[in-house]
């Protein structure tokens, strides 16, 4: 698709928070959170001329790979959000995208995330084919006080769950949607921890691609405020998340 009339560098999206994407107590689930930053990210990729269409021109699309959210507060039922988001570098295969979330005015998370682009066919990163100069960069405007992380596995966890991917984890990559990684764990979270909510930070490492059919084990350990879970295929690590816990 062409660059649109209205593109900007620093894209802004306003959605409305319905009861569907909520916890019991009217809170934004963390999972529903990263579809709408994904979604977010979407529209501006489609509207600057390199969306997934765009892309499969070439066998190519964007991966996720690693993001952080630090979650001041979280939106809730009803509530309009205004997501923010500008890229901060684009070069070869990768690329670091900024987004924050605001609330009548006031930021409430901010999320750093890193991006891949990835062959669909070979499934592999590759250099990105679609030209970008026209999008602006912004290499020091941060979202987040810390940056993403490659998260170090322990390899004490406990074995918590074992699961089979079916057909409604699959994305339009046809692989398991990066949600659903954050999904599987957080069902294993204590509900309290959720409902409060005690969670102010969260940092997600997607390692290797999962395809249907594929059997996984979660995996859980915790120590002091961090709880970190990982899952496994072939014992092999396919991703790793991290957070801590408001005492």
């Amino acid at each position: 698709m062409p660059i649109t009339p209205d593109f900007k560098s620093i894209h802004s999206q306003d959605w409305e928070i319905n009861f569907m994407q909520c916890t019991p107590n009217g809170d934004l689930r963390y999972t529903e959170l990263c579809n709408l930053l994904q979604l977010t990210a979407a529209s501006h990729s489609e509207s600057g001329g390199f969306s997934f269409v765009d892309m499969q021109q070439f066998d190519q699309a964007w991966v996720l790979s690693r993001m952080r959210l630090e979650i001041t507060k979280l939106p809730k039922w009803k509530d309009i959000i205004t997501i923010k988001t500008w890229i901060n570098t684009l070069e070869n295969s990768r690329s670091v995208r900024a987004m924050e979330v605001a609330v009548n005015g006031e930021k409430c998370v901010g999320a750093e995330t890193f991006w891949a682009v990835f062959n669909t066919k070979t499934r592999r990163p590759e250099v990105m084919a679609l030209p970008h100069d026209h999008c602006e960069k912004y290499p020091n405007d941060r979202a987040t006080l810390l940056p993403f992380s490659k998260i170090d596995i322990n390899e004490t966890q406990e074995m918590v769950f074992e699961r089979q991917v079916v057909l409604s984890d699959l994305d339009i990559v046809n692989h398991v949607n990066n949600v659903k990684y954050l999904e599987w764990c957080m069902d294993l979270v204590d509900e309290a921890i959720i409902m409060k909510p005690q969670i102010k930070d969260l940092d997600m490492n997607f390692l290797k691609e999962l395809s249907l059919k594929d059997i996984v084990q979660i995996h859980k350990s915790q120590a002091d405020n961090k709880m970190a879970f990982s899952i496994t295929k072939d014992d092999k690590a396919v991703f790793a998340l991290e957070f801590t816990i408001q005492q």
